[in-house]
This record gives structure tokens, C-alpha cells and sequence, in this order.
């Protein structure tokens, strides 16, 4: 059958080392402990793969079943996982310390419209030189910023300095807009 199960460390077929197992079949089937050349003989028969579920066991349990259907359906599973699962996408606005309002205004529009798609946004303000002796004026400049935000999202927290950064994450009001 199958040689490609060196990838995803199954042990199967000739692979396995046990000279006895505990068999059951894919049908629910159980064989009982049966000498392994037995359970492969039997494998063979039906067309399919002896498959070492639990090596650790005393003795190992095996499975007969069709190997590449049974890995088809958990890629399948996998697949659809990935399809249900939120993928959050974080915009970044940036902001400085000595910005005029205009152009917080400009930024925040910018804002509003990623809230508005069902973006996350992360507000930062860049501390240069001498500003990192005073964080607290890019929290004031986000404090400005969030009663524009108010209307369209939520903030997490208020602003916190991470390293030369003071930020601030602003999430989407109703998380329903998603495009």
C-alpha cells in the first residue's frame, strides 16, 4: 500500500515491529491480540493498511483501515477548521507627540474606516529623544484621538507605553461589518 508515511510518523504495514498486536478493523471489528504478520496477512486480504494506533500499549494496538482515505478526511477537517476560523487584521495608525489637529483629524478618518471594514486598530504614538522623558504626552495625544473613535469602536484599554511606543487598541464596535 502507502510508503508515504514517513511524514507524518505513522508506523504501518511492514513498519511495524510488534510480534503480536491487539487488531481492530475499521468496521469496528475486533480481531483480538493476533500475531502481526497474522493482522497484516488479514490487511492485505481486505485491501487495506495495518495502521499502529497506540505503540505504547501492551501489546500495540493496531487498526486496519484505508490509510489514505483516513488521512484525506482529516486534511478535509483541517480544511474546513481554517475556513470557519476569524482571521483578525490590526491597522496601524500612527501618531507623534507635536501633530497638528488637522492631521489627527486626517489619521482618524482613516480610523474610522478600518473600524467601519471590522479591522482592529492599534494607535501609536513614536516617542523621539527627549519625549521618552515624558510618555505621558503621547497618552494625552491618544486621549484626544479616542472621542473621535468613540462613536465606532471600543477601546481595550487606555494608552500604555511599550518601550518608545505609547499605544492604544481600538476594536470594532459591532464585530458584524466584517467585508
Amino acid at each position: 500500500m502507502s510508503r508515504d508515511n514517513k511524514k507524518d510518523n505513522v508506523i504501518m504495514n511492514d513498519d511495524i515491529r510488534a510480534s503480536e498486536v491487539r487488531c481492530t478493523g475499521d468496521d469496528g471489528t475486533n480481531y483480538g491480540i493476533i500475531p502481526t504478520r497474522d493482522a497484516q496477512q488479514t490487511a492485505d486480504d481486505l485491501g487495506l493498511d495495518l495502521v499502529l494506533i497506540a505503540p505504547d500499549g501492551k501489546p500495540p494496538v493496531a487498526k486496519i483501515m484505508d490509510y489514505s482515505k483516513f488521512r484525506y478526511q482529516q486534511e478535509k477537517k483541517k480544511k474546513e477548521a481554517r475556513k470557519n476560523q476569524k482571521v483578525i487584521v490590526v491597522k496601524e495608525v500612527k501618531f507623534s507627540v507635536k501633530i497638528a489637529d488637522n492631521d489627527i483629524n486626517y489619521k482618524v478618518k482613516h480610523a474610522i474606516e478600518f473600524l467601519q471594514k471590522g479591522y482592529h486598530v492599534k494607535c501609536r504614538v513614536f516617542l523621539k529623544g527627549r519625549e521618552m522623558a515624558h510618555p505621558q504626552a503621547g497618552a494625552e495625544v491618544l486621549n484626544r484621538v479616542w472621542p473621535m473613535l468613540e462613536e465606532v469602536g471600543v477601546k481595550e484599554a487606555n494608552p500604555k507605553q511599550e518601550g518608545r511606543f505609547v499605544n492604544m487598541y481600538v476594536f470594532p464596535k459591532n464585530e458584524h461589518h466584517k467585508n
